[in-house]
């Protein structure tokens, strides 16, 4: 059985596998009912998830980013405990929220020693929902292509991308040409999920826009990272991020 049958039908996966997410709190939406079957687990954050700008971490209830950050960090160990796992590794970058394509030439060379030895690795899709989510895919492709014939086998999770000017939480934007497989989710497996999102407390208005009992994988497409992602516009822009896809794309070519 492939990794995306074993998960699907929530079999154990003894062979080393990364799980390479942007922000505490993407492993729990992204794959958060699954992280129990894996039995060599490396976890791994590129960004602290606090930006810069410290109006994030006033809007969140903290006095200062160290302070958010230092909440983020124990809300995901929190989170990870109603998950009911415990990686067999997990590598905390710290980079800035929003700032992890300034980091890319680094980015990769760090994930080609952190990621040698893995039989697969899980990322976020480029979809142009959060810039630190398509750097994640960007630089695990490119780590990818690094690592030749011993590259880890790519499988990516939905976040969200725009479809005009509303967003699609948990899906992907369709690809005829990556097979996608929604997990299916238990009654425990769902309440499990609801206490995750619960455990990131300073992420509850976004977490309140994904359905717990949503996960769906596929394979990572060969993505052209010159060009915009399927979806065409960013669901940054909604958000009136200082960061564009066009400044994104530039900074990382």
């Amino acid at each position: 059985m492939t990794l995306l049958e074993r998960l699907a039908a929530n079999r154990r996966i003894p062979e080393r596998v990364a799980l390479v997410v942007a922000h505490p709190d993407d492993e729990t939406v992204g794959l958060g009912s699954r992280l129990h079957l894996f039995d060599d687990l490396t976890l791994i954050h590129l960004t602290d998830g606090t930006p810069d700008d410290v109006g994030f971490a006033h809007r969140a209830g903290f006095v200062d980013n160290a302070a958010y950050a230092t909440a983020r960090r124990a809300e995901l160990g929190r989170a990870l405990a109603a998950l009911g796992t415990n990686p067999a590794r997990h590598l905390a970058y710290t980079l800035p929220d929003q700032r992890a394509h300034q980091a890319l030439p680094a980015l990769i060379d760090r994930l080609t020693h952190d990621l040698a030895g893995h039989a697969a690795v899980i990322t976020h899709a480029y979809e142009q929902g959060h810039p630190d989510h398509d750097t994640a895919a960007l630089a695990v492709a490119r780590t990818r292509e690094r690592l030749g014939s011993t590259a880890p086998h790519a499988v990516e999770f939905a976040g969200y991308y725009r479809d005009g000017d509303t967003i699609r939480f948990g899906d992907f934007y369709p690809d005829p040409n990556a097979p996608e497989t929604r997990l299916p989710l238990s009654a425990t497996q769902r309440e499990a999920k609801r206490a995750a999102f619960a455990a990131h407390a300073s992420q509850a208005d976004t977490l309140a826009q994904f359905d717990p009992g949503r996960e769906t994988l596929r394979p990572a497409p060969a993505y052209d990272f010159t060009r915009p992602a399927p979806p065409g516009r960013a669901v940054y822009q909604l958000w009136s991020f200082a960061l564009t896809p066009e400044a994104w794309r530039a900074a990382t070519a």
